[in-house]
């Protein structure tokens, strides 16, 4: 089995002949960060360079309610991974039905076992988990199955009361 923690190590033996030589390792090898966020709509901190399992996540939304705002998102991965999740909080307020005021998010594949069938699997990766962070702001949006049920039945009465408040939060906390 294959650990993020084996696989660091791994790469960091691999790294340290060639660590010589910037412009090989740079072309040989994209930074996880590159891979991850294509779109570009999010950037990882890792705080401690000593601890790669652990790293801060910023989705700043490029389209819908949340455009403008920058949410703050602490990831750490677990000794178990990939056969777990990893643990993941919002550290930015916010109003939205699947993320509560605290920080706890709604999001399947965080889930180790989720009725739908979507929740994790060892063929889960971070970049899924990136992804599945920043589509919360987008497509994965719902309304539908809240888990701050008072944002969304603030949403079903009243989309523009709604719509103010999210701008309200994203001025106050997310910039």
């Amino acid at each position: 089995m294959l650990t993020l923690a084996s696989k660091l190590k791994r790469d960091d033996g691999v790294r340290g002949p060639r660590a010589s030589n910037p412009a090989s390792d740079s072309t040989r090898r994209v930074s996880v960060r590159d891979k991850l966020l294509v779109k570009g709509t999010c950037k990882v901190n890792f705080p401690d360079p000593n601890k790669l399992h652990y790293f801060q996540l910023t989705v700043t939304p490029d389209e819908g309610y949340y455009q403008g705002g920058k949410f703050q998102f602490e990831t750490e991965v677990p000794d178990a991974y990939n056969m777990v999740p990893p643990k993941v909080k919002c550290l930015t307020r916010i109003w939205h039905p699947n993320i509560t005021e605290t920080g706890e998010i709604c999001l399947s594949l965080l889930r180790e076992h989720s009725i739908d069938g979507t929740g994790w699997a060892p063929t889960r990766t971070l970049k899924d988990v990136v992804w599945g962070l920043n589509s919360l702001f987008t497509d994965l949006l719902n309304f539908d199955d809240p888990l701050n049920i008072e944002a969304a039945e603030h949403h079903l009465r009243d989309k523009e009361d709604f719509r103010n408040k999210v701008e309200d939060y994203i001025k106050r906390y997310a910039r």
